[in-house]
């Protein structure tokens, strides 16, 4: 290969690995908000995808009322999914909390399809976008070209992480949602009001979606249904990286999102998803416990 193709292929490969980085940013904010609630509740919140949908939704149409820039709305749309998180967490956990937690994830389903079925009858079957988080443009980096729009994915998407991990390490506030997480009868006992706990997680949760919806929904678009695929892509980023851990889901979501990117290059988006699939079999071979191994000894 002459260097002029060498050089070529390296700056191809380069490109779609940061874009890549991108997409598991956003997916990263999916599979946090989905760890958080199953440690809080020991179920999974099966809504959390239709959450973004949510998210992406919402971001639309608040671009469409107030003609501001995309990072002066995702605040907005961040407070608004708070208030949905909540709305979930009182409709369909808090009335099964005391009963298995199938049933929960059953409710969070029908939550689900109610999301679903409501946007497709407030904003039709057709793909929406919402504005970009910043302004079209691009960094050169030699010749790598990086735009904007991707640069604030990855930027935002680290600030929300990283600031989850200082609420948890370094707030009151933090310690009383991670002694609920890790024992709700001892977090009860020592007078951590555990219902408010679990409550703040949802709006956590949902916030955290309502964010990677906003951020997605410029370059892919948003539609009703888009909630399931999401959700399961969060379901194998928490498989890979380790059962109950927030580190391991965030990883897992890079590693999806270079894959995708950097498979369906080569060979195509169907075959890419297919051999995610095979990837997550192999991996559930070779360590079932995913990279991070487990939390607790909980299931779903």
């Amino acid at each position: 290969m002459s260097p002029e193709k060498s050089r070529g292929s390296m700056t191809a490969f380069m490109q779609l690995a940061f874009n890549g980085l991108a997409l598991g940013a956003a997916y990263a904010l999916v599979a946090l908000g989905f760890v958080l609630v199953l440690n809080a509740t020991s179920a999974v919140n099966f809504a959390q995808g239709d959450l973004v949908m949510v998210g992406g939704y919402g971001a639309a149409a608040l671009a469409a009322v107030l003609p501001l820039p995309g990072i002066a709305l995702l605040p907005m749309v961040m407070a608004a999914m708070a208030l949905l998180g909540l709305a979930v967490a009182a409709l369909a956990y808090f009335p099964l909390m005391r009963r298995p937690a199938s049933a929960v994830f059953i409710s969070t389903i029908a939550v689900g399809l109610l999301l679903q079925n409501g946007a497709l009858h407030i904003f039709g079957p057709e793909p929406r976008a919402a504005p970009p988080v910043l302004s079209g443009g691009q960094l050169h980096l030699g010749h790598v070209v990086l735009p904007y729009q991707s640069l604030a994915i990855v930027a935002v998407a680290a600030v929300l992480v990283l600031g989850q991990r200082w609420l948890f390490a370094h707030t009151q506030l933090g310690r009383r949602m991670r002694a609920t997480a890790q024992d709700r009868e001892m977090a009860a006992a020592l007078g951590i009001p555990v219902r408010g706990m679990i409550a703040l997680t949802f709006a956590l949760a949902a916030a955290l979606a309502g964010a990677s919806g906003a951020l997605l929904s410029n370059q892919f678009f948003v539609t009703p249904t888009e909630g399931g695929a999401l959700i399961l892509k969060a379901y194998i980023a928490v498989v890979i990286g380790g059962w109950g851990s927030l580190e391991g889901a965030v990883l897992g979501a890079l590693l999806i999102g270079e894959f995708e990117t950097l498979v369906a290059a080569w060979f195509g988006y169907t075959v890419a998803s297919a051999l995610l699939y095979g990837a997550l079999l192999v991996i559930l071979m070779a360590r079932p416990q995913g990279f991070y191994g487990e939390a607790a000894e909980r299931r779903a």
